[in-house]
């Protein structure tokens, strides 16, 4: 499943640093497809915001908690008011179900139509 990625056999990725993913032989690939785009792999102030986040608390978003509160009334004071709820959720995956499912509800169809 994971052919389209590869042109010959898969990648044994050990370390990344900023925008960059090495292999076990030491080969530089640069990472446009893993969620790093925004800060990079081992990002100074992400690690250290993540740790201060662990040494205090490490769990999911599936408790209340008020940072998850401030943070969605920080996010929708920039936003307009018609986009006034969020959804927390813990992937891709799980962001395209819930939209899925908002849009079916809301309209009352079960067509879909995607492209590859």
């Amino acid at each position: 499943s994971c052919k389209i990625f590869f042109a010959k056999d898969p990648l044994k990725i050990v370390r990344a640093h900023g925008q960059y993913m090495f292999d076990e032989k030491g080969e530089k690939y640069l990472d446009c497809i893993n969620n790093v785009a925004h800060v990079g792999h081992s990002h100074p102030y992400v690690i250290k915001a993540a740790t201060k986040q662990m040494e205090l608390l490490n769990t999911n978003s599936r408790f209340l908690h008020d940072n998850l509160v401030q943070y969605a009334q920080r996010l929708t004071a920039t936003l307009p008011e018609k986009l006034s709820v969020c959804y927390f959720v813990n992937s891709g995956s799980e962001a395209n179900d819930l939209a899925l499912r908002l849009a079916r509800q809301y309209h009352g169809h079960q067509d879909v139509i995607t492209l590859e």
